[in-house]
């Protein structure tokens, strides 16, 4: 969320004192990410302590902070960021339509701004090995969603795509989308047959499935000083094969983390890299942008979206296509597969 949420800094302030206990604290709005429903911001207390405080609203699931808290506390995993419990030992609380989780604040910046040391590389590689290699226990396991290869992303893409035909009335920002998506209508429908096609081959295999984070791109690891990291955003938690986190690595998102020497180097913490399955990786990539297509639409035409986020969401739909980025990869991937 790019513009601050509806909420007075009062009552900010009055919910971290009554449910963290944290007292005149001060809250800082921070613009970041792309998704509508959550908001972030910093807080800072008389005494110095700093803390990020998440806010995310519509269908909360409570394994986003349950899990992290397991993996962290439990596992000994470091690297993964979970919330701070409340004054009730809860970890998160539902307030003025949002539910808000707390965290320590992670001093550094995220690998967009921040290319990673050799020795993040390799940590990274070892903190997602362990991950995948976690045993939930079954109460934790029972509120996540397996992977199904589901064609629910595709066929949004494609009732756009029906809908785009006809012509949609809209804003200036709404025109240069239009305009966008018709320079590029052919490799978009590419891209989606293509992940239709490979969903359907890993339909019929019984690939091994394990706790995935499904969002590790170079925007949910920060980078701090002295080679530490921080995997952050545990939003979209899935059980699946290990190809769903591990496409991330070489697969251009935001036009970094796209060079064989960074694979590597992760590779080195992970494991061998003879064991990822090739046509996996190639399917995750296809359908990351099939999934990020359809986000883009849904937030160009939500009467709801600030113009900031709107802005926002063409500019990062466009940069896609760019050289080095996830279309370009997602291509060569599909071109050693066939």
């Amino acid at each position: 969320m790019l513009t601050p949420p509806d909420i007075a800094p009062d009552a900010v302030q009055a919910c971290l004192a009554e449910t963290y206990g944290l007292q005149a604290a001060r809250a800082e709005f921070l613009p970041l990410g792309a998704d509508i429903d959550s908001a972030a911001f910093r807080i800072e207390t008389p005494d110095g302590r700093v803390h990020f405080l998440k806010l995310r609203r519509g269908g909360f699931n409570a394994a986003v902070v349950d899990v992290p808290a397991f993996l962290h506390h439990t596992q000994g995993i470091d690297a993964v960021m979970a919330p701070l419990p409340t004054l009730t030992q809860q970890l998160s609380v539902q307030v003025h339509g949002f539910d808000w989780a707390l965290y320590p604040f992670f001093d550094g910046a995220d690998g967009f701004t921040r290319t990673p040391t050799d020795g993040q590389w390799t940590a990274l590689g070892t903190a997602l090995n362990a991950i995948h290699r976690t045993t939930l226990p079954e109460p934790l396991l029972a509120n996540l969603p397996r992977e199904s290869y589901s064609h629910h992303w595709r066929e949004g893409v494609r009732g756009y795509q029906r809908r785009f035909i006809n012509g949609v009335a809209g804003d200036d920002l709404v025109a240069r989308f239009l305009a966008f998506w018709d320079a590029h209508d052919e490799e978009i429908d590419s891209i989606v047959y293509r992940s239709e096609q490979l969903a359907s081959i890993l339909l019929e295999r019984s690939l091994p499935q394990v706790l995935c984070h499904s969002d590790l791109h170079a925007g949910n690891v920060l980078l701090g000083d002295d080679d530490r990291l921080c995997i952050v955003d545990w939003d979209t938690l899935i059980v699946a094969p290990k190809e769903r986190d591990l496409m991330f690595i070489g697969g251009g998102v935001g036009g970094v983390w796209n060079q064989p020497r960074e694979e590597a180097l992760f590779f080195q913490g992970y494991g061998t890299k003879e064991a990822v399955d090739a046509l996996a990786l190639a399917y995750y990539r296809h359908e990351r942008i099939v999934r990020d297509l359809l986000e883009f639409c849904d937030q160009m035409f939500d009467a709801q979206a600030s113009r900031d986020d709107r802005e926002e969401g063409l500019r990062q739909m466009a940069s896609q296509f760019e050289p080095g980025n996830v279309v370009a990869v997602a291509h060569q991937d599909y071109d050693a597969i066939t």
